[in-house]
């Protein structure tokens, strides 16, 4: 008598078994990671695109800054063309000012928007603006030399950007009076960095 050998159908019913039940539990763990997850992409590429226009403006000794949209849920990396002069003034632009990166939240996925979730504050204590975005007329800009100034030219304060997903979460990033751009996670209580 010769003998075959694999699964019999018994054996192969009882690992798709397993296996169903093994997704069923992993479904609902992955589902409630997915929007944080989105959450946390969108606010890194913020941070890196801040840094962008910071590195930008040095490296090419002109003007470069970040407009934020919160109307369209984006946000704009603008460096100043070939005359190195900045010329956007509260997300019009003009003269020869080059769009180098458009970032949309849908890009991330549903429910990432401007926004500070169930933050009770702002970073440091200080108040949320209705569209949480602090920073002086909607964007920041950088000199050659990385110094902050306002989109109109002026010298800035600096300010935060707050970004909230469907699930309350929060983070704001922002760029400090001395240059610095940082990162801050609400944890429920106090932002954290």
């Amino acid at each position: 008598m010769k003998r075959e050998y694999g699964f019999t159908l018994l054996e192969l019913m009882v690992t798709v078994v397993i296996l169903c039940i093994l997704l069923g539990l992993a479904i609902p763990g992955f589902s409630s990671w997915l929007p944080n997850y989105r959450l946390r992409g969108a606010t890194r590429d913020i941070y890196s695109n801040l840094q962008l226009a910071k590195m930008t403006a040095v490296k090419d000794r002109a003007r470069c800054g970040v407009l934020f949209d919160a109307g369209n849920q984006k946000y704009q990396v603008i460096s100043s063309g070939s005359n190195r002069t900045w010329e956007s003034t509260s997300g019009s632009r003009a003269g020869d000012d080059v769009i180098l990166k458009e970032v949309t939240f849908s890009e991330y996925g549903s429910g990432i928007s401007y926004g500070s979730g169930a933050a009770t504050g702002g970073v440091g204590g200080s108040s949320l603006e209705a569209d949480s975005i602090t920073f002086a007329d909607q964007g920041i800009l950088f000199d050659a030399r990385g110094i902050i100034l306002g989109p109109s030219g002026a010298s800035s304060a600096g300010g935060y950007v707050y970004v909230t997903n469907n699930k309350n979460g929060a983070y704001a990033v922002g760029v400090l009076p001395s240059g610095v751009i940082v990162m801050r996670r609400w944890s429920g209580t106090a932002w954290q960095q």
